[in-house]
């Protein structure tokens, strides 16, 4: 089963050294039955679609209460893991996963690039509001999330994070 772990970009650090994951409060993203109910007529790729996109959404989260030292980039670590929990209650895509992720089982990791950054700070500072129903707050965060993730394989993930060190 893919599921969708939403990270900062100083956690994915931590995961290339450690070479494994343990999801935040066991907390992932899937295709649950909530999420093919809501969406019957999608297949399999646009709902793995959705669960990465709610993810994604989760990082905003995962920044608005990070340090100021925290670059404003969305990440999510998509893993191969043989069954989660639905936790229909948090999300329609949410899901509890026990236990560490081996880096062996990710499949890809996927991020903003540095252009997204002010944009996603910006929807960052109003995800709260959002979930609220604010609908400028929601235009903020909708704009965010208009940006596609790039998509990196995990043997590309130490080369782009000495390219971002580089860079920055």
């Amino acid at each position: 089963m893919r599921i969708y772990i939403p990270v900062t970009l100083s956690t994915l650090r931590e995961v290339v050294v450690q070479k494994s994951i343990t999801p935040r409060g066991g907390t992932v993203f899937s295709v649950t039955d909530d999420l093919r109910r809501e969406y019957p007529e999608a297949d399999d790729e646009e709902l793995e679609y959705l669960a990465m996109s709610d993810a994604a959404r989760a990082c905003l989260r995962l920044l608005s209460v990070a340090g100021d030292d925290e670059p404003p980039l969305r990440v999510v670590i998509s893993a191969d893991v043989p069954a989660v929990e639905s936790t229909p209650h948090l999300d329609r895509a949410a899901a509890r996963f026990e236990g560490a992720v081996p880096w062996k089982q990710i499949a890809s990791v996927h991020l903003d690039g540095a252009e997204a950054a002010d944009v996603v700070r910006a929807a960052m500072a109003v995800v709260d509001e959002a979930d609220l129903g604010d609908v400028d707050a929601e235009f903020a965060v909708g704009s965010a999330e208009d940006l596609d993730l790039a998509w990196y394989a995990p043997g590309e993930v130490a080369y782009l994070l000495e390219d971002l060190d580089s860079t920055g």
